[in-house]
This record gives C-alpha cells, sequence and structure tokens, in this order.
C-alpha cells in the first residue's frame, strides 16, 4: 500500500512539474523577445478570416520582415508598413502569433481572427398531429381446427461444433478461477 501512495505521489509531481515548464519556457522565449531595439504593430489585432491587416515596423536600421501561420511572409521596408492578407480558411476564434524580424533581433505579437464558431439557429420542431386510426373488427366465417405449433428442434441439434463448445466451457472456467484467485488473495490481504 505504500509503494501505490509513493507511485502516486511521484506521479502527481511529475505532472505538475510538467504543466509548470512550458509556462515558464513561454515567459522566457516568446513574450521576453519583445524588447526590442525597434517598435512594431498589427492593426488591427482581430481581423476576419479572408481580410486584411497593417504591418508597421518604426527604428528599423533595415527592411524587416513579418511572417505567421495565416499570412505569407512579408517585407516591410524601413521605417514604413505594409499589408497582409489573411488566409480565407483561418480558424475563427483562434489566435496566431505574428513574428517581426530585424536583423537578427525578433518581436511577437498576437493576431486574433474575429468569430468564434457560428451557433446554428434552432429551428421549431413540428410535428403533424397524431390520429388515431380506427379499423372495423374483421369477423372470420372460416374456422380452423386447432393442430397444435409444429415446434421442433429449433436449429440446435444441427451443426453443433463440439470444439467451440469445448473452447467456450475452457474459457468460462479460466475466467472463474482467475475471479477465485482474485477474490482469495483479497480477503487474505486484508487479515494482514
Amino acid at each position: 500500500m505504500g509503494a501505490i501512495r509513493i507511485g502516486s505521489a511521484t506521479l502527481l509531481a511529475a505532472a505538475a512539474l510538467s504543466l509548470a515548464t512550458p509556462g515558464a519556457m513561454a515567459a522566457d522565449g516568446a513574450h521576453g523577445s519583445n524588447i526590442t531595439s525597434f517598435g512594431f504593430s498589427v492593426t488591427p489585432s482581430t481581423v476576419a478570416a479572408g481580410g486584411q491587416v497593417t504591418l508597421n515596423v518604426t527604428g528599423c536600421p533595415n527592411t524587416a520582415t513579418a511572417s505567421s501561420g495565416v499570412f505569407d511572409t512579408v517585407t516591410i521596408p524601413r521605417e514604413s508598413s505594409t499589408t497582409a492578407q489573411i488566409d480565407s480558411n483561418a480558424k475563427r476564434g483562434a489566435t496566431y502569433t505574428v513574428t517581426f524580424m530585424c536583423g537578427s533581433e525578433r518581436g511577437t505579437t498576437d493576431l486574433t481572427i474575429a468569430g468564434g464558431p457560428q451557433p446554428q439557429p434552432l429551428r421549431p420542431t413540428v410535428r403533424p398531429p397524431v390520429r388515431p386510426t380506427t379499423r372495423p373488427p374483421t369477423i372470420s366465417t372460416t374456422s380452423v381446427p386447432g393442430r397444435g405449433v409444429r415446434g421442433g428442434l429449433g436449429g440446435s441439434a444441427e451443426g453443433v461444433n463440439m470444439g467451440e463448445i469445448a473452447t467456450g466451457l475452457a474459457l468460462v472456467a479460466v475466467a472463474g478461477g482467475g475471479l477465485a484467485f482474485y477474490l482469495r488473495r483479497r480477503s487474505n490481504s486484508r487479515w494482514h
């Protein structure tokens, strides 16, 4: 029982450590790189799929580039801006990272695609009223003498495969033995 507790505590600690590590890396990596010697912006910061954004760079002595997963890499002339066409299949409600490069310096900002998943309008369900149908009773004028049902064996005697029956019985016996072993072991562990 102690080994289970130690194992559980170890797994819980490992899970907590793995969840904390990406956050620390993101704080050190992506957002920490936004301290640059040049300025950059994306206008608007929320845009519809298929729309355009203006990418602006200031203070960069060279031409700069901007890239993202929702538009092709564009070159931005020195102390200028340019536009980029957002992919029409960009996922609505998703946030994408836009990376600006000026020489060897890199800065990032977020770009959000407008609109989340569009809810489907609810349509009222209209069902026609159910009308009971009435039929006149059927009267039979002929009578059939009762002979009973011809039952037979129902096909159970034909095609009996003794190998399948033996395999099934063996599986039932193994399952029963395993259950007995488990219950016996469980009851023994409670007394120690």
